[in-house]
């Protein structure tokens, strides 16, 4: 059992929870918590960390784990651990390696995309919203947070391991590039021409969604094909981010399920 914080593999994982450039060299995250351990991808699994605690009162769950485990004591895991109450278990993992040719190959694909959102937490939740409302895949700017950010994980409830994504380094050129292929991109847009509910998003189509604050910039706003707005009463000027993916995503959804209209 791991005793000390001054442990190399203590101090390997505190580096992957705090640190993108530790993730991104060692192209490796920090998966933590029951749910998000159990259903990760075995083959994708580097290692694995419970508590003393954890592993006394799991022992079924435990032998179940197909990878070798290290048992850390309860203090230590705590300083692992990117919560305040932990729940005991950790894994490091393998990330995902997508290429855009992997986003778009879908006849009739249904796609998120997103500039420069700063919010883990809302990053996270359109990932999950994008499982289950039947996203094939979900396209970022550069400059967006980091999916690997342990709060965006944790949001994802495990989502994470089953949606596609990509970073787009030339942004402009990939969204380019999905019009070439037929897909309509609709800009989420407070100066939209249309409410959302009235194109047909049974054809492929992706939803542009921009910054919490600024929302899309000028640019890819007019790479787009189409502006619409979600109608609001009362004095709200806008939703969040995460709310309106889902919103504009699950009216997708429903058209693919039940015909345009």
């Amino acid at each position: 059992m791991i005793t000390s914080t001054g442990n190399a593999r203590v101090k390997n994982v505190i580096q992957l929870q705090t640190r993108a450039r530790a993730r991104k060299d060692s192209r490796q995250f920090v998966a933590e918590g029951f749910r998000m351990v159990s259903e990760a991808p075995a083959d994708r699994i580097v290692s694995i960390y419970a508590s003393e605690t954890f592993a006394r009162c799991n022992s079924g769950y435990m032998s179940t784990i197909q990878v070798p485990y290290e048992m850390v004591s309860d203090n230590v895991f705590a300083q692992m651990s990117d919560t305040r109450t932990p729940q005991g278990i950790l894994a490091v993992i393998k990330m995902a390696e997508y290429g855009i040719g992997d986003i778009i190959a879908h006849d009739n694909g249904l796609y998120v995309i997103v500039e420069n959102l700063q919010d883990p937490g809302n990053l996270g939740t359109i990932i999950r919203m994008s499982e289950a409302a039947g996203v094939d895949g979900i396209i970022m700017s550069p400059n967006t947070v980091d999916i690997y950010n342990p709060k965006t994980i944790r949001s994802t409830m495990g989502s994470l391991y089953r949606v596609p994504f990509v970073y787009a380094d030339d942004f402009a050129g990939t969204l380019e590039q999905m019009k070439s292929k037929g897909v309509e991109l609709y800009a989420a847009h407070l100066e939209g021409s249309v409410e959302y509910t009235e194109p047909d998003y049974t054809k492929a189509s992706a939803f542009v969604i921009g910054n919490e604050g600024n929302g899309l910039t000028d640019a890819v706003t007019n790479i787009c094909s189409n502006r619409i707005r979600i109608p609001m009463a009362g004095k709200v000027e806008s939703l969040n981010a995460a709310i309106a993916a889902s919103v504009l995503t699950f009216e997708a959804a429903r058209q693919r399920r039940n015909g345009k209209g």
